[in-house]
């Protein structure tokens, strides 16, 4: 792969995280602590604000795995790695990493394990 397409994911990734990080400071208000003042609140309107805390917090959760991936993606950019399959060596076919450059195996690889 050529060091211009390498660049071209370098900044889809920092994108994709730059993304993360805004989503996340906007999640953060719909993670905090669910008051149970019973006197301002009734019983259906506490439930309903805490599944949508927990459904922050699952959002928050599934962002930090993408931002694991993100970042370790970047790292194979860094280390010359990127676009190679971590597991067998082979080049991962460009067509797969425009769908998601976070991808660290060939389909291959992926399919047995």
């Amino acid at each position: 792969m050529d060091q211009s397409r390498i660049e071209a994911f370098r900044r889809q990734l920092e994108e994709m995280l730059a993304g993360i990080e805004a989503d996340d400071a906007a999640g953060a208000e719909g993670q905090r602590t669910v008051t149970l003042d019973q006197q301002s609140v009734g019983r259906l309107s506490r439930m309903d604000a805490m599944q949508q805390q927990a459904m922050a917090k699952a959002q928050a959760g599934r962002r930090a795995v993408m931002r694991k991936r993100i970042h370790a993606a970047l790292a194979r950019i860094e280390a010359g790695e990127f676009g190679y399959c971590e597991e067998c060596g082979e080049e991962i076919p460009p067509r797969r990493l425009e769908l998601d450059p976070t991808l660290p195996r060939c389909v291959s690889c992926a399919a047995s394990g």
